[in-house]
């Protein structure tokens, strides 16, 4: 009987010379990860040494409020510069806005006054049926 070589770690054996294999046998194998600067007991009770990930809740209210108050402030400073930028071009748009007001009541009243009108044209020519043969037919004979 023939006696078997020990195998050394990383030697293929005969079944696994797969190519799909292969790389698998070959890779090193992974360091176990180092382990944390500090001790497991002081990490789960000390505050200090875990990451801040926001602030307090006691001091999100307050510093809200601020918040809030600096953005209203910014806003209207914002408009202050928008409207000394644009001088005459701002009040543009709110004739633009007038004209087309007077233009929708305009087109309204034309509404009231021929609604009634167009309602009986278009249900008496709808209506209206006029037997007629159409001149492209023709009749074969």
């Amino acid at each position: 009987a023939r006696r078997r070589r020990p195998q050394r770690l990383g030697q293929l054996t005969r079944g696994s010379r797969s190519s799909r294999l292969r790389p698998l046998r070959w890779a090193p194998e992974r360091p176990p990860p180092p382990p944390p600067p500090w001790p497991a007991s002081r990490r789960a009770s000390s505050s200090c040494c875990r990451p801040r990930s926001a602030p307090p809740r006691r001091c999100r209210r307050p510093a809200s409020a601020e918040i809030e108050q600096y953005r209203l402030q910014r806003e209207k400073e914002f408009k202050a510069k928008e409207a000394a930028a644009l001088g005459s071009h701002g009040s543009c748009s709110t004739e633009v806005e007038k004209e087309t007001q007077e233009k929708m009541t305009i087109l309204q009243t034309y509404f009231q006054q021929n609604r009634d009108e167009v309602l009986d044209n278009l249900l008496a020519f709808v209506c209206d049926i006029r037997p007629e043969i159409h001149e492209n037919y023709r009749i074969n004979g």
